[in-house]
């Protein structure tokens, strides 16, 4: 994930707003970004959340996400928006709490918003069933909550944490004789390992060794030791733990023995460059780690219109962080936003009118950053608990002078590795 606890991992960015203008804005829990003068159509009104102003210990904020909405906002509305039509960004502080999440849904739906696009949010299960009751298309969510790949009205840009840890097997297999996995004592925790082990026993590697850790722990030294006992020659540790992975590997390389190197990994969402830059770059204990993405790495040229714009229509808003997976879905999310938009033709865009667009397969090419996105039946991956996956891609990486870089060209499709992992799961 690409936010962080507000107490134990600090702001990677300090908070800066370019104009007065802005910062009246930003300041708001919700508000509306005007863009510039209107085209031949009727306004596009949409909405972005995701959690800001956070006051729980364990809350994570991801604010860079709907600054991210509204710099796409000005940069479209200055090139005569979309379709001639004006993009109007709504924005919700959701706060991280469920509550949080149905008060942002429920204003969704009063203010017949045309989408929601590109938001961040664990509390699907609060807010997407508000969505259901309006009708309103939720469209290229970060994937962080499992509603997101089974709502009928959810029309997801990546694979979320399945398609990761179900291609992180893949990826370790070329790698690692063996592996060990330290992941949350949870619900959600307990499919992370089937899903890991259909990419290493397709490769003949044995299955990984579990071990489960508590979440939000402040130390995991008793999971490091574990990890460390059970090593032998070619062995890896994987760690998917979301703000706790940090923790857990500081802990683990202190305990490392002096001399001895273990390989590490874990998937984006886990470790960012965000974090990896914050936590020493070149120095960072995830200097080496295998990591498993949705997207070409940051520095690939596919991202360049994105960084440009940021550029160019943030104004200095050191919130949007172009390395951060949250920013970049955000991109792709409104990427696909303009396309349905530019197909329907009509001077006015409901919400009706974008699930119809979505559902007849309007497709999305997103300039290399996924392949192209479409959301008719047929493209759906179709495999419970995640059947509104249409894109199951993912990137392999590796941490290398402090920079995620492609460790492995182009994506690897994981759908098979997917449904083999529900099989066995049952």
């Amino acid at each position: 994930m690409t936010g962080r606890r507000r107490t134990a991992f600090p702001r990677p960015f300090q908070f800066v707003i370019g104009t007065a203008a802005a910062g009246a804005l930003l300041l708001s829990g919700c508000g509306v970004l005007p863009g510039g003068p209107g085209g031949s159509g009727e306004p596009v009104t949409v909405m972005t959340w995701a959690p800001d102003q956070v006051d729980d210990a364990d809350a994570l904020s991801v604010p860079g996400v709907p600054a991210m909405a509204r710099t796409y906002a000005r940069w479209i509305n200055e090139q005569g928006g979309i379709d001639g039509r004006e993009l109007r960004v709504i924005t919700c502080d959701e706060r991280d709490t469920a509550a949080g999440a149905e008060r942002c849904a429920r204003q969704a739906v009063d203010r017949k918003v045309a989408a929601v696009v590109g938001s961040y949010s664990r509390h699907g299960q609060s807010s997407i069933p508000v969505l259901e009751s309006g009708g309103i298309p939720y469209i290229g969510g970060y994937g962080a909550s499992d509603e997101e790949f089974r709502s009928y009205l959810s029309y997801p840009v990546n694979g979320g944490q399945s398609a990761l840890l179900a291609g992180h097997g893949r990826q370790l297999a070329g790698g690692c004789r063996r592996v060990a996995l330290v992941r949350p004592d949870s619900l959600g925790g307990a499919r992370m390992p089937q899903l890991l082990n259909t990419g290493l026993l397709a490769a003949q590697r044995p299955e990984s060794t579990d071990i489960t850790a508590p979440e939000n722990a402040t130390s995991y030294e008793e999971q490091a030791t574990k990890a460390l006992k059970r090593r032998k020659v070619g062995s890896c540790v994987a760690a998917v733990l979301g703000a706790g992975t940090e923790t857990f590997f500081d802990s683990f390389r202190r305990l490392e023995p002096e001399g001895e190197r273990v390989r590490i990994s874990s998937v984006l969402g886990s470790v960012s460059q965000p974090l990896i830059d914050r936590t020493g770059g070149r120095e960072s204990p995830f200097e080496g780690a295998y990591i498993t993405g949705w997207y070409p790495d940051a520095g690939d040229a596919r991202w360049n219109e994105m960084r440009e714009v940021i550029r160019k229509y943030a104004f200095g808003d050191n919130r949007i962080d172009p390395d951060d997976t949250g920013v970049q879905t955000t991109w792709i999310a409104y990427t696909a936003l303009r396309a349905v938009v530019e197909a329907i033709g009509d001077d006015t865009v409901t919400a009706n009118k974008v699930t119809s667009s979505l559902n007849r397969g309007t497709e999305v090419d997103t300039g290399g950053l996924t392949p192209v996105l479409r959301w008719r039946f047929k493209d759906l991956l179709g495999t419970s608990p995640y059947p509104r996956i249409v894109n199951a891609d993912v990137t392999f990486q590796v941490v290398r002078e402090g920079r995620l870089i492609a460790q492995k060209k182009g994506f690897v499709d994981v759908a098979e590795a997917l449904s083999d992992a529900r099989r066995t799961v049952g």
